[in-house]
């Protein structure tokens, strides 16, 4: 990303601006570059590139111009590296947008390939901004945090297990100074995550705890928490085809929080970070978990297993128990929790509940104003009746199919000690759609906002 770009103060003149400007600009140019631009037919909306009209240089590309609706948007300019002929370019815009531009600039240049056997790499431009070092590192850590997250989603299953988690987690750790611990298969057990253990013990594929360390000790300490199953048959409750076809991101949580890892460990905030990754395939086997069973949890509550398939906030209530017994000033956990929120607000839009209404709304502001847009949701207590067990303390799942983000928020949350912040995202992790700077695959919902949350509340 360093090559695509820089703060040099040479290149071809980019131009970007938004569509309500475009006549007041196009006023301002020579008669023979309006004169081009009527006969090529520009519409004023897109990309324009306009030669040299002088006999020396005549037919060499003197500028470029991209017309965009809404330049504040952090994917306005997702399109323009493919567009663009090869070369270097100086941006020419409103300062006040260089870190939306740089940053969809380079999500532009976003691909996964690594199983294409045919694939040639495309030769991309790259841009300049002058004497602007600042803007042009944050916005390669942005897109080098998103890019992580999009990476561990796409990669296929098959070498995406919790063991290829777990290196993942370490390589990151290793890159800034910290330090990866696991408890694995059977030391779960010994170790008192069964729940954890629960889920994952059917596959191959060992269970484990990915415990993630790093900071001064003496900074106010924010734990992660991330969904890590890396794949999801449904278990004995199991998934038809067309809903276990994606399941590779079912790990989309632990995508996250070690995407916003990076942001954290790359821009040296002052926190004491703990990242926690229950990571573990749902697989079918003879010692599968079973709907009937119950399971004693971490916090001795005991949970009824109503459907196998709801699975993720069994692995996660074990990890959330130990990241509250530690006391952090916060505890942020992310997942691909229900499609019950990908019915509430599609899929593009990600859910949150939180504990405390000011980081709420903080977060939300954060997000809105970096294109990262988030959508809190209410912690509806009178749900809590809809896990009644007449076995058990209470059920993994409530018996209906309504309100299934909040119930499965109100599970989680019962695992969290009162006096400790809370924060949990429901995300898709995923792109349905191709959209400028997003790419159908795997996709970071979140991080950013909560990154600049983080940033504001704690970098003086």
């Amino acid at each position: 990303m360093n090559k695509l770009l820089n703060a040099q103060n040479t290149g071809v003149p980019l131009t970007i601006i938004e569509k309500s400007t475009y006549s007041a600009w196009q006023s301002q140019q020579t008669q023979c570059t309006q004169t081009w631009l009527a006969q090529t037919n520009f519409s004023g909306d897109g990309l324009a590139l306009i030669p040299h009209f002088s006999a020396k240089l005549q037919g060499e590309l003197a500028q470029a111009l991209f017309v965009v609706n809404d330049i504040s948007h952090y994917f306005a300019c997702g399109d323009l590296i493919n567009k663009l002929p090869t070369g270097q370019y100086l941006l020419k815009a409103d300062s006040q947008y260089y870190s939306a531009i740089c940053f969809s600039w380079l999500m532009g240049a976003y691909q996964f390939s690594p199983y294409k056997t045919n694939n040639t790499e495309k030769k991309l431009p790259s841009l300049a901004l002058e004497n602007e070092q600042t803007i042009v590192d944050k916005a390669i850590k942005y897109a080098q945090a998103t890019a992580l997250v999009r990476d561990l989603v796409n990669t296929p299953a098959s070498d995406m297990m919790p063991i290829n988690l777990a290196d993942s987690a370490t390589y990151l750790a290793d890159s800034f100074g910290g330090e990866v611990k696991q408890v694995i298969g059977d030391q779960l057990l010994e170790h008192n995550y069964p729940t954890i253990h629960a889920v994952g013990r059917a596959s191959t594929n060992s269970p484990r705890l990915i415990d993630l360390t790093w900071g001064d000790k003496n900074h106010p300490k924010v734990t992660l928490v991330g969904k890590g199953v890396c794949f999801d048959s449904g278990g004995l409750d199991l998934k038809p085809a067309a809903g276990m076809r994606n399941m590779k991101k079912d790990m989309g949580g632990s995508a996250h929080v070690l995407g916003l890892a990076r942001l954290i460990m790359s821009h040296k905030l002052p926190i004491n970070l703990r990242v926690l990754i229950p990571a573990v395939e749902n697989a079918v086997s003879s010692n599968a978990m079973r709907p009937g069973d119950v399971i004693t949890t971490r916090k001795g509550l005991t949970v009824e297993i109503d459907n196998t398939d709801a699975e993720g906030r069994l692995v996660l209530c074990d990890a959330l128990c130990e990241a509250s017994q530690d006391k952090p000033e916060l505890i942020i956990d992310f997942a691909t929790l229900t499609g019950a929120m990908r019915v509430a607000l599609g899929t593009e839009l990600p859910g949150f509940f939180s504990t405390n209404d000011q980081v709420a709304q903080d977060i939300t502001a954060a997000g809105s104003k970096i294109t990262d847009p988030v959508w809190r949701m209410p912690l509806y207590a009178p749900y809590n009746d809809l896990f009644k067990s007449t076995l058990a303390d209470m059920t993994n799942c409530s018996a209906g199919p309504f309100g299934g983000a909040i119930t499965a928020a109100l599970y989680l949350q019962k695992f969290i000690e009162y006096d400790v912040d809370w924060v949990h995202f429901d995300v898709m992790a995923f792109n349905v759609r191709a959209l400028s700077g997003r790419p159908l695959g795997g996709e970071a919902f979140g991080i950013r906002a909560v990154f600049d949350y983080l940033q504001s509340r704690y970098q003086q």
